[in-house]
C-alpha cells in the first residue's frame, strides 16, 4: 500500500515521542560525569533530580509542532531562525540586532568566555562568585583566563556579595560573571541592588548575567537585567529554554547585549545556524504558551513546598530557593550522601563550600519527590 511520505514521517515521529516518554538512559554532554549523574549499578533510577530539568516539558503544543516540523527537516532553518530572533526581540522589548541565538545558553556562555580570552587589550581575569554555574569558568580556564572567585559565605546568607565583586574589579578584569538566580544555591540577588551594580561596574568592565532560572522569580521582567542593556550599560544577558520550557535536550537559548558586543561574541558561536528546524519552530510556539509556563511553575511550587516539609521533618535547613532546585547542608561527606541516595534510586548533586557539604536536589514530579523523601528517610 502506498504511504504518503509526510504522513509516514509524522507517524514514525509520534511513535518515537511515545518511546521518549518512557524512562531513558541518562546522557550528559560533558566528558566526565559528576557523581550523582550515573544510574545505580544493577538498580532502577526512580528519580533523576541532578540536572535541574523540567519534567513537565516540552509542552504538548511544542511536541505537536515538532511532529509537524520534522518532515521539513531536509530544509535549512534560516528562515525560522530569523523569525524566532524577531519574536525574541519583540518579547524582550529590544531591537533585533540586540539578540544572538544559540543552542542553549551553554553555547553562548562558551562563546562569551572565548571572546573574553581572545579580545585584544582586555584583562585576563574573570571575577565571579563561588560557587556558581561552571560552564563559562570551565571554558575560560582552558583558554588561559584566570578566575578571581568571591566565596559565598554564611555571613551574607550565601547571597552573592555585590560589594565584594566590585572590590575585585581592576585593570586585569576582563569580565564579571554571575548567575541570577544562582546555581547551585538557588538564591536570587535583589534586582534593585543588581541594577545599581550593573550601572557602576559596567562602566569599568562587561558584566554577564546568566538568567537561566529567571522564570522562577516572582516577576521575571522586573528581575531581568535586559532593561540595563537598553539603558546602555555594559551588560550581557543570557537566557535559555532548557528550564521552564523543558528544552534541555532540544537546545535553545539566546543572548541580549549591545550590537557591537554581540558582533564580537558571534565570531565564537554558530550565530543560531546550528539550530534545528524542529527546535526553532517548537520554541516559537513554546514562547507564546503562557498556560504551559504557568502550569510548570505551579507544579514546581508544589514540589518545592513538599520538599521543604520533608527537609524540615529530618531537621535539614534549606537555603531560600528562587529556582527549580533546592540546596541544603548535609551531615555527612557529600560523596557518601550522593552514593547512598543513588543506592535508593535517586540522583542528586553535592558541593562543598564554606567548610560545609551541601546537597542540591532538583524539583521533579510528586512521585519523584516522594522517591527522594523515601530515600532520605533510609539514609538519615
Amino acid at each position: 500500500m502506498a504511504i504518503n511520505r509526510r504522513d509516514w514521517l509524522r507517524t514514525s515521529l509520534l511513535s518515537g515521542l511515545s518511546l521518549a516518554a518512557a524512562p531513558a538512559a541518562f546522557c550528559e554532554p560533558e566528558p566526565e560525569l559528576p557523581a550523582g549523574y550515573l544510574p545505580p549499578k544493577g538498580g532502577v533510577l526512580k528519580a533523576r533530580l541532578s540536572a535541574n530539568e523540567n519534567p513537565y516539558g516540552p509542552s504538548p503544543k511544542a511536541l505537536k509542532t515538532i511532529t509537524e516540523a520534522a518532515p521539513d527537516g531536509y530544509l535549512y532553518a534560516m528562515e525560522y531562525a530569523r523569525k524566532f530572533r524577531k519574536q525574541v526581540a519583540e518579547t524582550e522589548g529590544v531591537p533585533e540586532e540586540y539578540v544572538l541565538l544559540g543552542a542553549g545558553s551553554g553555547e553562548l556562555l562558551t562563546a562569551a568566555s572565548l571572546w573574553a580570552a581572545y579580545r585584544p587589550n582586555a584583562g585576563r581575569t574573570i571575577v565571579a562568585p563561588d560557587p556558581t554555574f561552571d560552564a563559562l569558568p570551565r571554558t575560560s580556564l582552558k583558554h588561559g583566563i584566570s578566575m578571581d572567585k568571591v566565596p559565598l559565605v554564611a555571613a551574607d546568607g550565601y547571597d552573592i556579595n555585590l560589594n565584594k565583586l566590585n572590590e575585585r574589579v581592576g585593570s586585569q578584569t576582563g569580565m564579571v560573571y554571575l548567575c541570577n538566580p544562582n546555581n547551585p544555591t538557588a538564591i536570587t540577588v535583589d534586582p534593585a541592588k543588581l541594577r545599581a551594580f550593573c550601572a557602576a561596574v559596567g562602566a569599568k568592565t562587561p558584566i554577564l548575567v546568566d538568567e537561566a532560572y529567571i522564570h522562577y522569580t516572582p516577576d521575571p521582567k522586573a528581575y531581568s537585567m535586559v532593561d540595563m542593556v537598553m539603558k546602555g550599560s555594559n551588560v550581557i544577558v543570557t537566557k535559555t529554554f532548557s528550564k521552564v520550557h523543558g528544552f534541555a535536550g532540544l537546545r535553545m537559548g539566546y543572548m541580549i547585549a549591545k550590537p557591537e558586543i554581540l558582533e564580537e561574541i558571534a565570531k565564537f558561536s554558530t550565530g543560531g545556524s546550528g539550530l534545528s528546524m524542529t527546535t526553532l519552530r517548537a520554541a516559537m510556539v513554546s514562547m507564546q504558551d503562557t498556560d504551559f509556563v504557568n502550569y510548570s511553575l505551579g507544579k514546581t511550587k508544589e514540589s518545592k513546598e513538599y520538599l521543604y516539609g520533608v527537609l524540615k521533618e529530618h531537621t535539614y535547613e534549606p537555603l531560600p530557593s528562587g529556582a527549580n532546585f533546592v540546596m541544603f547542608p548535609i551531615r555527612m561527606k557529600g560523596e557518601d550522601f550522593v552514593t547512598r541516595m543513588m543506592d535508593q534510586g535517586v540522583s542528586i548533586r553535592q558541593w562543598k563550600f564554606d567548610g560545609q557539604y551541601w546537597c542540591r536536589v532538583s524539583l521533579g514530579t510528586m512521585p519523584q519527590m516522594q522517591a527522594f523523601a523515601d530515600g532520605l528517610k533510609v539514609i538519615s
